[in-house]
């Protein structure tokens, strides 16, 4: 699977596992099951109950981020496969990370400053690589290129 449907499912994963024991839980429930209509009725229902278990869980533990790290990468597996399977679950599969587990979609905000000539590189959601002076690796500079000041 590519890094960017790994990325998804890991973020639908986050949602699922962060409305768990919550006010959330019934409606991000509901989205989940619903996101594997095309599995059969058994797998569904196996799949309810997985949910199921993993919120009493969640609602049961002395450290509920605990349960809900172990349920992430669970979740993730699943919904990695889902997307591999079923590529028509995207869309619902990012609504639901854009809502993060609080039924609304989240917003971030980053506010960068750069002064005195410095150079800023920011990436908010995935990787980033830089290349240039000073850079190590085939893409770098030569060693013996004189560093920039």
């Amino acid at each position: 699977m590519n890094d960017e449907l790994t990325v998804l499912a890991e973020a639908g994963a986050t949602a699922l596992v962060t409305a768990m024991a919550t006010d959330l839980w019934q409606e991000t429930r509901n989205t989940i099951v619903g996101l594997f209509r095309r599995s059969g009725r058994d797998r569904r229902a196996a799949l309810a109950t997985q949910l199921d278990t993993g919120a009493a869980l969640v609602r049961d533990a002395a450290d509920p981020d605990e349960v809900r790290r172990t349920l992430f990468a669970y979740w993730t597996l699943e919904l990695a496969a889902l997307l591999r399977d079923d590529p028509a679950v995207r869309d619902a599969v990012t609504r639901l990370a854009a809502a993060g587990g609080t039924g609304r979609e989240l917003s971030f905000r980053q506010t960068i400053t750069a002064r005195d000539s410095a150079a800023v590189f920011v990436v908010q959601h995935g990787t980033q690589h830089a290349y240039g002076p000073g850079a190590t690796g085939d893409r770098g500079r030569p060693d013996d290129t004189p560093p920039v000041a």
